[in-house]
């Protein structure tokens, strides 16, 4: 028999803040996180905004030796495993080390780790790289810091799946608790990106919002005037755990995740399929995982990235996933406020996805003022909306036409 899978604690470094309530709060009142550029010189650049991490003190929390053998988006990653490990009240490392996991992924890892070690071998050859570069690079020390800081034995991945990485780690974590190959699994997503080299490829893809005198609203998902998203950075982690693990130890259980699915549209390397069908397959896989029907369904949080291409297929892609339904479905894509942040995005946005059923409240699309034309569902505009939910989709797309989408369900005891 499968087993049931609850959430039961949760942590996030943001743009919008450093921990969940701060985060929540700003979500939810529409408070954006978005300013000028601060980690580089950006003055003359195209683009001079972004959603970065501020007030973020590594050494308090990790020590100056580890603070030297990790990156920026390790550090991110074990300071909200550590606010999900105490928000969940755990106790690790423990006795059951050997059946706890670690699910953490990131999109571009220690790209300005890189960066700087190709620019030090440039100007002083091989003996200036430092011999924590490749450590402090790699995709997936994320997890392996976080394993070993909690005694995490058990399961691992990292998954590199872009913009879906935070909902493919859930989602496989999902499966290896389903299947009784662990009872606990710290799961999401890190990014750290916000540096000169993403910054400027991705400005010379055409894929950034070029509204540096309006950074507050430069992020405008489903809006008629969206020029692009918004690069920002973080990290969400959710504690995963089997139900009957859950209630016997007495935790705090926020929400149940019933289903999963993901796919690949196969279509084009950076741009969606202009139909969504991919997406719209991802939400029926997931849907049926679930075991319900799309009229359950009461509220989608949106991959929502303020680009023309991607909002106008998502709406598409629900349209095929819900049929009549869709017209009654809460949409929202909380990107509004703290932009795309990447590889952490699809975690952040199960946070809030999670926090919508367990408070009634869905967050709205803060920036939203006049709806594309072609976007034509309810986005939940400027306010968050009180509602009462059951089920909860959460959808995220990544380059490669990847996608992966996660059923939430609200836990009412039974």
């Amino acid at each position: 028999m499968s087993r049931r899978v609850a959430v039961t604690g949760l942590g996030a470094l943001s743009p919008c803040g450093n921990d969940v309530p701060t985060l929540w709060n700003a979500m939810t009142a529409g408070i954006s996180g978005i300013g000028p550029i601060t980690r580089f010189d950006a003055a003359d650049w195209p683009v001079r905004i972004a959603g970065e991490v501020r007030g973020f003190d590594p050494e308090a929390l990790l020590g100056h030796k580890e603070v030297r053998r990790s990156e920026r988006f390790i550090q991110f990653a074990l300071a909200a495993a550590d606010q999900a490990v105490r928000d969940a009240g755990l106790a690790l490392p423990g006795p059951e080390g050997d059946d706890a996991g670690v699910y953490v992924g990131s999109g571009i890892g220690g790209l300005e780790e890189i960066y700087r070690n190709s620019l030090q071998l440039r100007d002083g050859g091989p003996k200036a790289i430092s011999p924590f570069f490749i450590p402090r690079s790699l995709v997936n020390l994320a997890a392996g810091h976080i394993a070993i800081r909690f005694g995490a034995r058990g399961p691992s991945l990292a998954p590199a799946t872009a913009c879906a990485v935070g909902n493919h780690a859930l989602g496989e974590a999902w499966r290896v608790i389903r299947n009784g190959e662990a009872s606990v699994v710290l799961a999401g997503g890190t990014e750290a990106s916000i540096m000169p080299l993403a910054v400027a490829g991705f400005a010379a893809m055409k894929a950034l919002s070029r509204r540096n005198d309006e950074p507050a609203t430069a992020s405008r998902p489903f809006d008629r005037d969206r020029d692009g998203f918004v690069l920002s950075e973080g990290a969400g982690i959710l504690v995963l755990e089997d139900l009957d693990h859950a209630m016997a130890r007495g935790a705090r259980i926020y929400a149940e995740i019933v289903g999963y699915g993901l796919t690949n549209d196969a279509w084009h390397l950076t741009a969606p399929s202009p139909e969504g069908a991919g997406a719209a397959r991802c939400m029926g896989r997931a849907l049926a995982a679930a075991g319900i029907a799309p009229e359950q369904v009461q509220y989608v949080n949106a991959h929502g990235t303020s680009t023309d291409a991607n909002d106008i297929a998502e709406t598409r892609a629900i349209r095929t996933a819900f049929g009549a339904h869709a017209d009654r479905l809460l949409v929202s894509s909380t990107k509004s406020v703290t932009g795309h942040m990447m590889g952490a995005a699809g975690a952040v946005e199960a946070i809030a996805t999670t926090l919508a059923l367990f408070h009634g409240v869905v967050p709205p699309t803060a920036t939203l003022r006049e709806a594309d034309p072609v976007c034509d569902l309810d986005y939940v505009p400027k306010t968050a909306r009180k509602a009462d939910l059951e089920y909860a989709i959460s959808n995220a797309f990544g380059f490669g036409g990847t996608n992966a989408a996660l059923v939430f369900r609200r836990y009412d005891g039974n």
